[in-house]
C-alpha cells in the first residue's frame, strides 16, 4: 500500500506546477486559458469572480469562476495544475465568509458587490521564472561583499552585555554630574539669600 501511495505522490509531484496563484472564493482572478483550434494556438483570458474554490493542496485543485457575459452568466471550472492553464492572475480580493458563494448566481447591479480587501497584487501575482533566477556574477560578487561587511560590522559592535555595562557607568556618572550641579545651585541660592 505505501509503495502505491509513494508512485502516486510522485508522478503527482512531477505534474504539479510550481507556484500557483493562491485564489481563494471572492476573488476576481483573470485566468489565462491555451486553447488549441485548426492547427493553430492561442490564449484566451477569462475574468470574473471566483465563487468556489476546492482541494487547493492537491494536484486536482479547482476554481469555478462566474462572469456576466451579455447579461447572461457563464461559469466556468478550471482544474489549475492543467497544463492549458497558462496562469491565473488574482485581480481584486473581496471579504467574504463562506467557501462556496452559491447566492451570488441570483444577484445583478448593485446587489452583487462584495466588500473590497487591500492586497499587495504585485506580491501575490509574482511567478518566479526557474530559468531566469541565476544572477549575473557582478550581483553575486556584490551580495557576498555586502555580507562580509556586515559580518565584520557585526564583530565590531560590542556584545549585548559589554555595551549594556558601559551604558550603566556612562549613565553613573551622569547622575554623579546632575548630583553636583544640583547642590552647586543649592549652594548659590542660599548664598544669595
Amino acid at each position: 500500500m505505501q509503495v502505491m501511495q509513494s508512485i502516486i505522490t510522485e508522478i503527482e509531484n512531477k505534474q504539479r506546477k510550481h507556484h500557483v496563484a493562491p485564489v481563494t472564493s471572492g476573488d476576481t482572478v483573470r485566468v489565462h486559458q491555451r486553447i488549441d483550434e485548426g492547427g493553430k494556438s492561442r490564449v484566451q483570458v477569462f475574468e470574473g469572480l471566483a465563487i468556489r474554490t476546492r482541494r487547493l493542496n492537491s494536484l486536482s485543485a479547482v476554481v469555478t469562476v462566474r462572469r456576466i457575459a451579455s447579461g447572461v452568466g457563464v461559469e466556468k471550472t478550471f482544474p489549475l495544475h492543467s497544463p492549458t492553464i497558462e496562469k491565473v492572475e488574482i485581480v481584486k480580493r473581496s471579504n467574504v465568509r463562506r467557501n462556496y458563494l452559491s447566492y451570488m448566481r441570483e444577484r445583478t447591479g448593485k446587489r452583487a458587490r462584495l466588500a473590497n480587501v487591500d492586497f499587495d497584487r504585485a506580491g501575490v501575482n509574482y511567478v518566479p521564472d526557474p530559468a531566469s533566477e541565476k544572477l549575473p556574477e557582478e550581483a553575486e560578487k556584490a551580495i557576498e561583499n555586502a555580507k562580509a561587511e556586515q559580518t565584520e560590522k557585526a564583530a565590531e559592535q560590542p556584545t549585548s552585555k559589554e555595551a549594556v555595562q558601559t551604558d550603566d557607568k556612562e549613565d553613573s556618572k551622569k547622575t554623579d554630574s546632575d548630583k553636583d550641579a544640583a547642590e552647586t545651585a543649592k549652594t548659590e541660592k542660599t548664598k544669595a539669600k
